[in-house]
């Protein structure tokens, strides 16, 4: 199983329901991608401080490499994360991406 785990810095004008939009669209990707199977998302509650400025984020598990390689060039996981690098501070300086092989 892979864990897709990204980081986000969204600008600082973004409302709740934007950011809510934007885990929406994340979560309705696993009705059109094969291999996805769980999709998390909210805000960093961790009380060390060690965020980095990543204040929000979201995981999607996928069934394994395969299943999360053909998810990067989705058309609709692209048109999403145009999205998203549009929503974040510094645009792709504002996310964090890393996966786990578990």
């Amino acid at each position: 199983m892979i864990l897709h785990c990204v980081f986000l810095r969204f600008k600082s004008a973004m409302q709740a329901s934007e950011k809510q939009a934007i885990y929406d669209s994340i979560a309705a990707l696993r009705n059109v991608v094969p291999g996805i199977l769980e999709v998390k998302s909210g805000p960093n509650v961790s009380p060390e401080g060690l965020n980095g400025g990543f204040r929000d984020g979201f995981i999607v598990s996928f069934e394994n490499a395969e299943a999360r390689d053909a998810y990067l060039v989705h058309p609709d996981h692209v048109a999403v994360g145009d999205r998203i690098v549009a929503s974040t501070d510094g645009g792709l300086a504002g996310l964090m991406v890393f996966d786990m092989d578990i």
